[in-house]
């Protein structure tokens, strides 16, 4: 039986209902901040300097495989399912879907693999302590197994953002009980890590049940024995899951890279220090993650409903948005980076200003552009997005490595605020391009359209 999606939100303007889903994450990720900023303090100052370095890169590693090894599919059930959705063709979803599931079990195999080459055989690298590695290796494996990106891409092309935020608000809340827990009863490193990962998979089984109760009619095991058949009802599907899976790739690389370059450079407490600095980036920058989920899913649906007017319209709004954003985030870190840093580590970690300045200032590169990868994806140009990432990448990698011998970590957080500008003028110009090619070729069909007849006389 063939049923249209819920009609909850189908009245409000596209904007509208972005930024109604922004409000739900915002909403969410709002509590999950103060969480983080709590456990995070428990976390710097009783491991310290090196010990929070050891966690750093060990947990640094996992975000780097769960993003090449993860494949990010839920961009894939989004790009295409938003259609099926719309359409309320669920067999359709449901093959997309389990596809998707299949994927992440595969890149989770392929992700262990990975991992054990990396802490078995290049730990040294790492600068790990050799007493970690194989808690390191099971970590990893954890975090690899908590497969969240397939349910999470259905969660969010049915638009239910208000749903979600129920389930995300388990990994704050867990980390912060387990953190105050563990801190009560004997911090050590090896704990902390149990219960992350311990953490990570339940939110994975949540995800699931939360995708199943919402849409049953497409979630469902009795999917599996067809997922092959998402290959037939959606053409394209395998060229936009090999570009953006080497995207998503590049992005791991310019998050994690910076990170793990500087515990291999200059040893584990510097890593402590610039993880502290990028993790209170990012926390300030989560609007950026934010309105890149709320965005994508509702650019991918403009895409298939609406015109290339109101298309448009859409990413000049979420643009000026974003840039709005980007410029209070600058300034809260120049005028309280310092003390942010202090309350969080204490003075150990005061150092990290200038090192947080620097990410800051990248992160909003990547704010302001955060509604040109939806565009190219939901137009049919994943390839430029991997292009201008595969550029932002290099000159990541360029800078660290001219910066870091003169200004060691600090040295590598500019190299990451050059790869950063570097992605937004690129991303941005190719989004414009193809915008402007969008707008001439509507032009030119309705200029083939046959004029309307005149009215009858009497």
């Amino acid at each position: 039986m063939s049923r249209r999606r819920p009609k909850h939100n189908e009245d409000r303007s596209m904007l509208g209902r972005m930024l109604a889903n922004l409000g739900w994450l915002l909403g969410g990720k709002g509590f999950g901040a103060v969480c983080s900023l709590v456990y995070l303090a428990i976390l710097t100052r009783t491991l310290g300097l090196k010990d929070f370095g050891h966690f750093s890169l060990i947990f640094g590693t996992s975000q780097a495989l769960i993003a090449v090894a993860g494949f990010q599919t839920w961009r894939v059930v989004v790009r295409f399912g938003a259609e099926h959705v719309h359409d309320g063709q669920w067999d359709r979803f449901g093959r997309l879907s389990m596809l998707a599931g299949v994927l992440d079990v595969v890149g989770a195999m392929i992700g262990c693999g990975i991992a054990y080459l990396a802490f078995y055989q290049f730990a040294d690298m790492l600068g790990l302590n050799k007493s970690l590695i194989t808690t390191a290796f099971w970590f990893n494996v954890a975090s690899l197994w908590a497969l969240r990106s397939a349910p999470t891409g259905v969660v969010r092309a049915l638009d239910r953002f208000d749903m979600a935020i129920y389930v995300e608000a388990v990994v704050p809340l867990g980390r912060l009980l387990a953190a105050v827990a563990i801190w009560l009863t004997g911090p050590s490193l090896v704990r902390f890590l149990i219960a992350w990962a311990a953490i990570d998979l339940l939110e994975a089984a949540l995800y699931w049940i939360l995708a199943r109760r919402l849409c049953p009619q497409a979630i469902r095991l009795s999917r599996l024995k067809d997922f092959t058949g998402a290959l037939k009802d959606n053409p394209g599907v395998v060229k936009f899951f090999i570009v953006t899976f080497l995207s998503s790739t590049l992005e791991a690389a310019y998050r994690n890279g910076p990170l793990l370059a500087v515990g291999y450079l200059l040893g584990t407490r510097a890593a402590g220090l610039y993880r502290l600095a990028q993790q209170l980036a990012q926390g300030l920058a989560k609007f950026s993650t934010l309105l890149a989920r709320a965005a994508y899913a509702e650019i991918s649906r403009a895409r298939v409903t609406s015109a290339i007017q109101d298309f448009r319209k859409l990413i000049r709004q979420t643009s000026v948005l974003a840039g709005g954003g980007s410029a209070i985030v600058v300034l809260i870190v120049v005028l309280a980076g310092r003390w942010l840093l202090e309350l969080l580590g204490g003075e150990q970690f005061s150092g990290g200003e200038p090192i947080l300045i620097a990410l800051v200032v990248g992160a909003s590169f990547e704010l302001a552009s955060v509604a040109f990868e939806p565009v190219l994806h939901s137009t049919g140009k994943a390839k430029y997005s991997l292009a201008a990432r595969l550029v932002a990448v290099g000159a990541t990698a360029a800078g660290i490595l001219a910066f870091v011998p003169v200004a060691g970590a600090q040295g590598a957080a500019w190299g990451v605020a050059t790869g950063g500008a570097v992605l937004y003028f690129t991303m941005g110009l190719l989004t414009f391009i193809v915008l402007r090619r969008l707008t001439r070729e509507d032009r030119a069909a309705r200029a083939q359209e046959p004029a309307e007849p005149p009215p009858a006389g009497p």
